[in-house]
């Protein structure tokens, strides 16, 4: 065995086919694909030119040599082609089979070779530049893209993965009204969807209600009215929003939301109790805010059909309800200032 290993060591073939290996490896380590699309383009006449205008072979004669599909061998080509027309490399035409150049680094290979045919079509190209965008290589983008069954695994099971499609998903749905559409109406069609989404926009709106107070200085009463907030009230106000914007972006913002929403609501109660002017103008607001309802009501109603909604039940309301409004009327002309 060991006389073997020595006749291998001191054999010129094998110290040839070593170094042959050695080259072609370090020059695929530079170049990366450059080195096989050289072959291609020195070897592969260009269209538009005939058999006996070169010694160039066809795509297909070419991939029947290297046992492997044209196709294949037509990526190689399209990437030297695109190549050339940004005067990276030489053109077909001034190339000659067995010619060696000098070719760019393996970095640049990755921007115009695609190991799918996918990439050439319009969603695959929109795919590839998205991926660029985003500093990874185009092939990584179409391959997830090709395979959504695996995507759907990868999201199912590992939550960073989940993050990222929910991340990508808002970001693309803020531009895509049939996407916003459809993501409408599954949450629509999902009770715990449904559920979730309101009380997230119940916790959304309580924010919404102590943040008017802490950056508006504007507080809102039970009545309805808008006025300015006293100072230590915003301060207040100020002290719960920084706590509620310090939460981590997974934690829940319910709990928090709702005391901070009521200690608000608490303290413009009190606000308004603490000043008699204020108070009766609530009382005021708020009687006026019933009479509108009411009487908004009321002139909604129809009776040209009294005939056939007629019910005794409904004129003995009605007459209780009259005679609640006359002793209301009274009451406030009793009230009323004498001139």
């Amino acid at each position: 065995m060991q006389d073997a290993r020595d006749a291998v060591a001191v054999s010129p073939d094998a110290q040839d086919a070593v170094s042959r290996d050695a080259r072609d490896f370090g020059a695929y380590a530079r170049t990366g694909g450059w080195a096989f699309a050289l072959k291609v383009a020195r070897s592969v006449r260009p269209g538009g030119q005939s058999a006996g205008e070169t010694p160039k072979v066809s795509a297909k004669e070419f991939a029947g040599l290297a046992a492997c599909s044209p196709e294949r061998v037509m990526r190689y080509y399209k990437a030297w082609d695109k190549a050339a027309d940004d005067g990276l490399v030489p053109h077909f035409e001034v190339l000659v089979p067995g010619e060696e150049i000098e070719l760019p680094g393996v970095d640049a290979w990755l921007t115009y070779y695609s190991a799918r045919s996918s990439a050439s079509s319009e969603r695959g190209s929109a795919i590839a530049e998205a991926a660029q965008a985003e500093g990874i290589r185009p092939t990584k983008a179409l391959e997830v893209a090709e395979n959504p069954t695996a995507l759907r695994a990868a999201i199912l099971a590992d939550p960073s993965t989940a993050q990222a499609a929910r991340t990508a998903l808002l970001d693309r749905v803020k531009e895509d009204p049939a996407l916003q559409a459809e993501l409408a109406r599954d949450i629509a069609r999902t009770d715990e969807l449904k559920k979730a989404v309101a009380t997230e926009t119940r916790a959304a709106d309580r924010i919404g209600y102590v943040r008017q107070i802490a950056e508006k200085g504007q507080i809102r009463t039970p009545a309805g009215q808008t006025l300015d907030a006293p100072a230590e009230l915003r301060s207040e106000a100020e002290r719960h929003l920084s706590l509620l914007d310090e939460l981590d972006e997974g934690e829940g913002t319910g709990e928090w939301a709702a005391e901070a929403y009521d200690t608000m609501k608490g303290l413009v109660v009190e606000t308004v109790e603490a000043d008699p002017e204020l108070r009766v103008q609530e009382r005021r607001t708020k009687f006026y805010s019933s009479l509108q309802r009411a009487t908004k009501v009321f002139e909604e109603l129809t009776f040209d059909d009294a005939d056939d909604i007629y019910e005794d039940d409904m004129v003995q309301r009605l007459e209780e309800l009259q005679q609640a409004i006359g002793v209301c009327i009274t009451a406030l002309r009793g009230a009323a200032p004498r001139e």
